[in-house]
């Protein structure tokens, strides 16, 4: 099946850029990620999301799952769970591992649904 390829414009911009803030994720007490390197998405109307560098996540604490997801603006997008947050950090971690062009930068990170962690702290820059 062909998949529909779109390129964000102004009808649906998409945008990238570094965030200056440290930005840490808890769960069972444990620091899941820690950074400094974060990147800020902005897509259309959505909530800005923050993606984090694999270097900074504990990937040790994270369980790939079958779960995946198509974003015609992003490409093919795979999921991780969070076994020390049980059912609910289920596909809690998603990430773009073979991005489309416009989103090139975010390859290499993850975001987190912030809901299904204890703490998603963006810190002050």
């Amino acid at each position: 099946m062909t998949k529909t390829v779109k390129t964000p414009g102004p009808d649906h911009p998409i945008s990238i850029e570094p965030n200056a803030s440290r930005i840490t994720v808890t769960i069972g007490g444990r620091v899941l990620a820690d950074t400094r390197k974060a990147l800020t998405l902005r897509e259309a109307s959505y909530p800005p999301v923050h993606y984090i560098p694999r270097k900074d996540v504990d990937m040790s604490l994270l369980q790939r799952t079958e779960h995946t997801t198509y974003c015609p603006y992003k490409g093919e997008c795979s999921y991780y769970s969070i076994p020390l947050g049980g059912e609910r950090s289920a596909n809690a971690v998603w990430t773009y591992e073979d991005t489309y062009p416009a989103v090139a930068e975010i390859k290499d990170y993850l975001a987190f649904y912030t809901d299904r962690v204890d703490a998603f702290e963006v810190h002050a820059a």
